[in-house]
């Protein structure tokens, strides 16, 4: 009795190109993560984990199902919808702590990620109790 391989890769690839594309998207997913905010780009996270643009690519699609730009768009559609329930924030402020230098794109970004715009977002009350901005908020302004 054959069992057929879990995941698809593993038929077509070694189980040390598996690991390797896998190392990769984990390192590139916690460099996103963690600078989500700044001017992210394929070339510079291949180039931060020692590997080329192309097997990023290849791991992005491979391990993650997914691309670079949309991962990091879901990371920061994902922390901006967190912000808009800070008040005093504005959807400017927000756009901004997200990576966002165009208030137009990224309410543009945000509609299409979350299928709202981010003012109806924040109106519609569908995150819960809205938080005030305290120094101890994350990306709260010293």
């Amino acid at each position: 009795m054959s069992h057929a391989p879990r995941n698809p890769l593993d038929a077509m690839h070694r189980p040390a190109t598996i690991s390797l594309r896998t190392s990769l998207f984990e390192d590139a997913v916690a460099i996103v993560e963690n600078e989500y905010a700044s001017d992210l780009s394929l070339d510079d996270i291949a180039r931060r984990v020692a590997s080329s643009r192309r097997q990023l690519q290849r791991a992005y699609s491979e391990i993650g199902e997914t691309t670079f730009r949309e991962h990091l768009t879901a990371v920061r559609m994902d922390r901006a919808a967190e912000l808009l329930r800070i008040r005093g924030l504005t959807v400017r402020d927000v756009a901004h702590r997200v990576g966002y230098r165009q208030p137009a794109q990224f309410a543009k970004a945000f509609r299409r990620h979350h299928g709202i715009a981010p003012s109806d977002f924040r109106a519609s009350g569908r995150f819960g109790r809205p938080e005030t901005v305290s120094a101890t908020a994350p990306g709260a302004a010293a």
